[in-house]
């Protein structure tokens, strides 16, 4: 927003997650803080076991750090100013701390998009595919869909961060959110932003649409596929993990789709909250427990880490 309209301002007022309800912010408090950490633990974990296992160095591995490491930035960004809102009486964020806040959380969602997209292809790739899953997926055309991930992920926020911050702001700076995010940042300009509205439609359409588009049919594949092995535990454990990633998909996909492929008017701004409080916290977690740490191979790969710590404590 621009800030000549008032010399003298000092930055938002974050009104947090319930605001009018204060006595849900102990609660709130507590829970949101043992979901951050058990998210910072859990991605970490899925990093730092990617980087030191051997056996980990495989595309689906290479792609799931980079989704734990996606996810660790985005709770950092958003949850630690939240924690702080909560107990602490100034609740004001800086224009330039909304502008980062504003950007990460935009890149890093348009990452995840594409990111997930990637991750159902290899999964293709995997099961359709096995005997040359190896030629398909090897090291450089895994480093350029992620950095293609990543690069077109943040190139759409510097776009979108530059025209929602430089609509005139009028003098209003109490952001009815716990975070900047573009909805809210609109609603706070005192011009016509329906331009603005439909250009966001139209990047999310992108960033939402197609990516879900190009999983839900590599997921089509994947079944068709899986429902010619002839083996019924291989097939049910095959269904199991699908049906896990599909969910994680679903979550996802669906809590973002319902915050920006939707007129304002037609949510309240408690569920708005709601919605943007579970994708950046809970799914977070959920991507980890999924994902991997209910894999065998990583269980056994953690087992093995931790027992060469406690090995080269003891010597």
């Amino acid at each position: 927003m621009e800030r000549a309209n008032d010399s003298t301002f000092s930055g938002f007022v974050l009104l947090g997650c319930f605001s009018g309800r204060p006595q849900l912010e102990t609660v709130l408090f507590v829970i949101i803080l043992i979901i951050y950490l058990l998210s910072f633990l859990s991605n970490g974990t899925i990093i730092l076991l990617s980087i030191l296992e051997p056996h980990l160095h495989t595309p689906m591995y290479f792609f799931l750090s980079n989704l734990s490491f996606m996810d660790l930035c985005l709770t950092t960004c958003t949850v630690p100013q939240t924690l702080v809102n909560f107990k602490g009486k100034d609740k004001t964020i800086t224009y330039d701390g909304c502008v980062t806040q504003l950007f990460i959380a935009l890149g890093l969602g348009g990452v995840e998009c594409i990111l997930l997209s990637v991750m159902a292809y290899d999964r293709y790739a995997a099961v359709c595919r096995p005997l040359h899953y190896m030629v398909i997926m090897h090291s450089q055309l895994c480093l350029k869909l992620v950095a293609t991930a990543w690069l077109t992920g943040f190139g759409n926020s510097v776009v979108q961060t530059a025209l929602t911050m430089s609509l005139p702001l009028c003098g209003k700076n109490q952001v009815d959110h716990f975070f900047c995010e573009v909805p809210v940042m609109l609603k706070l300009s005192c011009t016509n932003t329906s331009i603005n509205e439909a250009e966001i439609f139209a990047v999310s359409v992108f960033f939402l649409v197609v990516p879900l588009s190009l999983i839900l049919v590599s997921y089509g594949h994947i079944t068709h596929a899986v429902l010619k092995i002839k083996s019924a535990q291989r097939r049910q454990k095959a269904f199991g993990t699908c049906g896990s990633h599909l969910l994680v998909v679903i979550i996802f996909f669906g809590t973002l789709i319902s915050m920006y492929l939707q007129p304002p008017s037609s949510y309240s701004q408690d569920m708005n909250k709601s919605i943007a409080l579970f994708y950046t916290l809970v799914t977070p977690l959920l991507n980890p427990l999924i994902y991997t740490l209910r894999n065998k191979g990583v269980k056994r790969a953690l087992r093995r880490l931790v027992g060469r710590t406690i090995a080269s404590r003891e010597s």
